[in-house]
């Protein structure tokens, strides 16, 4: 497989794959490199056992067993940045700024515009925390106690919790978005005007190292 080959099956800049290949920098989804070479995860992190074996998996001490092949998503979604998620409803577009485009795979059933979001900051720590990727459903109707992606008036989105809270003086339903950090304050839709994005649909946390 040619370097344009693999760009064209990941979905990564063919300059991000050179990068790959020289050892300059590590994918960020070795999930999808590993299904476009049609090898395991664990083959091209340690190089034991067979490159052809896609259900081989590496144990703490090393040893390599074979386990039944686990139902994997077959939904590809865009992962994109707060920029991009706060004109997200305007259709912008999937392409990151150098050039790559990252998904992420899933099993459930979304719309058509829904999108996976790194999240950055601790507003909602110790729930979600920076590094967590959140898949995000535009399509869902937030309900009380729902984790969404939202803006008010700003380029870029904002991650809390949906509470509506009935209606004002003039009649008018308004609701807060809440931080799970007690640092941050709430954000009131009677005070400044607050666009739902999506509705939190999924939450993945990855295994950190050091």
């Amino acid at each position: 497989m040619t370097q344009r080959q693999l760009s064209a099956a990941t979905g990564y800049s063919h300059a991000i794959v050179s990068q790959w290949e020289n050892d300059l920098i590590k994918p960020k989804n070795l999930l999808a490199v590993a299904q476009a070479l049609r090898t395991s995860m664990e083959w091209l992190l340690t190089g034991i056992g067979s490159p052809d074996d896609r259900n081989a998996t590496v144990s703490i001490d090393g040893n390599v067993s074979t386990v039944e092949p686990v139902p994997i998503g077959t939904t590809r979604i865009p992962v994109i940045d707060y920029v991009q998620a706060g004109c997200w409803t305007e259709a912008c577009g999937h392409t990151l700024a150098d050039g790559s485009i990252e998904t992420i795979l899933t099993d459930l059933e979304l719309g058509s515009r829904a999108f996976a979001l790194r999240v950055k900051g601790d507003s909602m720590a110790p729930d979600i925390i920076e590094g967590d990727v959140v898949v995000v459903d535009p399509d869902v109707s937030p309900q009380p106690g729902d984790i969404v992606v939202a803006k008010n008036g700003s380029h870029e989105a904002t991650i809390k919790q949906y509470r509506p809270r009935g209606y004002n003086a003039e009649g008018k339903e308004w609701f807060e978005l809440v931080p799970r950090n007690e640092v941050y304050a709430p954000m009131r839709s009677d005070v400044c005007s607050i666009t739902i994005i999506g509705v939190m649909v999924e939450h993945r946390r990855y295994r950190r190292r050091g």
